[in-house]
């Protein structure tokens, strides 16, 4: 395989958690070519929480980029680089659900688009889930929760109505473990 080379990078647009970049690069051919890189700075962590009863907790709330409400699992960016994933999740299940695990356990990590993005996000399964209070949602969140069975859930994501990438992972992985 021959090696592509990155010449430039420029950054085109800072922002609250990406940074966005123009490449040059210099592909096998000899010629150049312009590509764009999305930097997502700190990584993030999400949760398949499982309630005693073997329901799955999803959050719904808005998402800007499709301009429509999804079904997802609680997930958050990390506070700081050095975070473990593993706190950031417990933080964002017992933020946006009201519930705390006494057991989490990573299930898998991913990238979530490759083809132009660095974001990764760390997938961890809650089990023994205590309800401690209520949704601590951030500014400008407004977040339902709903629990689902395992096989509604997977209904969903074969239908094409579940598409998030960090939630369909989450379900076949713990779907697998069944």
């Amino acid at each position: 395989m021959e090696k592509i080379e990155r010449i430039k990078r420029e950054l085109i647009h800072s922002g609250a958690i990406l940074d966005i970049y123009q490449d040059t690069v210099k592909l096998p051919n000899g010629k150049e070519d312009k590509w764009d890189f999305v930097s997502h700075r700190m990584g993030a962590a999400c949760v398949l929480a499982v309630l005693p009863d073997e329901r799955l907790l999803m959050v719904r709330q808005y998402r800007n980029a499709l301009d429509r409400f999804t079904w997802e699992v609680p997930a958050g960016k990390r506070d700081s680089l050095d975070e473990d994933t593993k706190i950031c999740a417990a933080r964002e299940l017992e933020e946006e659900t009201g519930y705390r695990a006494g057991k989490m356990e990573k299930l898998l990590s991913l990238k979530t688009t490759v083809a132009f993005c660095d974001e990764f996000i760390d997938v961890y399964l809650a089990t023994e889930l205590e309800k401690v209070g209520e949704q601590h949602l951030d500014e400008g969140e407004d977040i339902d929760i709903k629990a689902f069975e395992l096989k509604e859930l997977m209904d969903m994501c074969y239908a094409g109505t579940l598409q998030d990438s960090k939630t369909v992972a989450a379900i076949m992985a713990y779907a697998a473990r069944k």
